[in-house]
């Protein structure tokens, strides 16, 4: 997948702010940390393109990057970042919520986890409650590379046990690039049979 063209065109707080629901939109969620930022940069192939804030929980507004032309990559606010207010929490809840009730056009989700550690309760909470809306996940595990090769069976194990995984995840490595075409397969799959349905 080669990208030609990005654009952060969209930053929304509510639904009226979002782009015409005319591509296929692919969510970013993780909690506050997981290196989205970083992982937005390696997929579109841009050194400093999204951001990376030293203050975890920065991001507080949903961002539409348009690739291609083709279709919008979502960044939404982390979460599990306990210096923000329980009422800054509620919001970006109920903004993120609004989002995935009402986003006809959203075909997949990219749920971050760090592979260094085991998922938290709220990297539990929200997986649940992507399950709950029936959209398409695919956890991807950041950081893949700073964990040594004997300790990543067990962290497969481990991750895969506690949030009740029934599907494989991916490996990614903002560094390295792994999991970067994988990632690109599955977007591609999407656009095609979006593209298809709407023949």
């Amino acid at each position: 997948m080669k990208i030609d063209f990005v654009e952060l065109t969209h930053i929304a707080v509510r639904q009226s702010q979002y782009p015409d629901p005319t591509l296929p939109e692919f969510l970013l969620v993780g909690r506050s940390n997981v290196g989205k930022s970083s992982f937005i940069n390696a997929l579109i192939g841009r050194k400093n393109y999204a951001r990376t804030s030293s203050k975890p929980g920065k991001t507080q507004t949903l961002n539409f990057y348009n690739i291609n032309h083709a279709l919008y990559l979502v960044d939404v606010p982390g979460y599990g970042y306990s210096k923000l207010s329980k009422d800054s929490d509620r919001k970006i809840g109920l903004m993120i919520e609004e989002y995935l009730k009402n986003r006809a056009n959203l075909s997949h989700v990219f749920m971050l986890i760090d592979y260094r550690h085991k998922p938290t309760e709220d990297d539990q909470m929200m997986y649940e409650f992507l399950k709950y809306y029936n959209i398409p996940i695919t956890v991807i595990a950041t950081k893949y590379d700073k964990v040594n090769m004997s300790q990543r069976g067990k962290q497969d194990k481990l991750i895969k046990d506690t949030l009740k995984l029934e599907q494989d995840f991916i490996h990614f490595s903002a560094v390295t690039k792994k999991g970067r075409e994988e990632i690109y397969n599955i977007i591609a799959e999407n656009i095609n049979e979006k593209g298809e349905k709407n023949e």
